[in-house]
């Protein structure tokens, strides 16, 4: 099957990561959702339930669309993969951090564990 043939399947994830956290920083940034820490209804409030400074809102939220774009980007252009994998198994990582920190059910780190752990395949997997 060509999809698992060379970097297919890794296509696939670099979609499903790009396209998820683009809708969750672009779309849903003002919408409650079940992923966000304590009771947060938008991203600015869940930086406040992390006890983040308002300016980290901004950076990270530049950087994991700038990585997400980098992903979908690097479908055609290859050179960008691996540096934007890396940029989003960083943040999901102390997404996964954040959560824990807060208290929060494990269930709300689905999304970053699942987000961290194809990030880290395509790093690895890569060629």
């Amino acid at each position: 099957m060509e999809l698992l043939e060379g970097n297919g399947i890794l296509s696939v994830f670099q979609a499903v990561i790009g396209l998820s956290v683009l809708r969750v920083w672009l779309l849903n940034f003002n919408k409650p959702t079940k992923w966000r820490a304590g009771n947060a209804i938008s991203m600015r409030e869940e930086f406040e339930v992390y006890g983040l400074p308002d300016w980290t809102l901004y950076m990270v939220g530049f950087l994991k669309v700038a990585f997400s774009v980098g992903l979908l980007a690097g479908i055609w252009l290859p050179e960008l993969v691996v540096t934007s994998a890396a940029g989003i198994a960083f943040f999901m990582f102390f997404a996964i951090l954040m959560h824990i920190r807060v208290k929060d059910p494990i269930v709300k780190s689905i999304p970053a564990i699942t987000f961290l752990t194809l990030s880290i395949l395509i790093i690895l997997l890569f060629e």
